[in-house]
């Protein structure tokens, strides 16, 4: 079998007496799309990021095509080949953008920092069209744009340094249901043509469903379900998987029923 694009083997991570990531481990295919879900203080997003490399582990092993990233990156040039290997995409793309850049100064600054010398004019206007935006507005602001042209700007940013894994952490929960659909529709058509790999950190079941081959479920910092989407959501073994799916409202939903089956867990 080929081998996967990252693999996370026995990752811990503690915060005092909290064990905030225990145990876990799991791989992501070469071009494919990986979600991990649970509830605040589950641990997912301390797991991802560790694997972008914005936390340390206090244990376990992170591999990118093979390559291993654990531990403190020796030097500036370690740490841009491990940038440019996973690259992570935040929730509110308003204070992840610098508010006084416009959208070129933005995407130039990152080129410069990785690939000196190459030609950057068009490189940008390839990386604007990539996320459907195209060069109208190279020059403006981030106040200037919506969430949806701010997210993918933080989208092209990501891209330009042609990472392996992107990491996705609540990326599209700041934004309005039709522009979401937009947002997750962009990066179904740019896995296919670029073969990169996503991590979908969501609490958001219809996303993992729509964007992700795989997921992972985490509450209190380890993962107590796994396997493909598909079969994770429409036949939980877990009962607190099962809990997720029924905290979701629709018609007949119980929420203090829901509650009773929190506390019982």
């Amino acid at each position: 079998m080929a081998e996967p694009v990252l693999r996370v083997d026995g990752l811990c991570r503690s915060f005092g007496p909290v064990r905030a990531v225990d145990e876990v481990s799991f791989t992501l295919a070469a071009g494919g799309s990986l979600g991990i879900v649970g509830e605040s203080g589950s641990g997912k997003t301390t797991t991802a990021r560790i694997v972008v490399g914005l936390e340390q582990a206090d244990a376990g092993e992170v591999l990118v095509g093979g390559r291993p990233r654990t531990g403190r990156a020796r030097g500036r040039a370690e740490r841009l080949a491990r940038a440019r290997d996973v690259q992570m995409v935040f929730q509110d793309p308003y204070l992840s953008l610098d508010p006084r850049t416009s959208v070129r100064a933005a995407l130039a600054e990152t080129l410069r920092l990785h690939f000196p010398g190459t030609d950057h004019p068009a490189r940008i206007g390839e990386l604007l069209d990539q996320v459907g935006l195209g060069a109208r507005v190279a020059e403006a602001l981030p106040r200037q744009l919506s969430g949806g042209q701010r997210q993918r700007v933080a989208i092209a940013r990501a891209l330009a340094v042609r990472p392996a894994v992107l990491v996705l952490d609540e990326a599209v929960a700041a934004l309005d249901v039709s522009v979401q659909a937009q947002v997750l529709n962009l990066l179904a058509d740019i896995r296919e043509q670029t073969g990169i790999g996503y991590l979908f950190i969501t609490h958001d079941l219809g996303v993992v469903r729509c964007v992700t081959d795989d997921v992972v479920v985490m509450r209190h910092g380890r993962i107590v379900e796994s396997g493909p989407t598909d079969r994770v959501l429409d036949t939980p073994q877990h009962a607190y998987t099962r809990l997720l799916l029924e905290s979701v409202p629709r018609p007949g939903w119980d929420p203090e029923r829901i509650a009773a089956a929190r506390r019982a867990l």
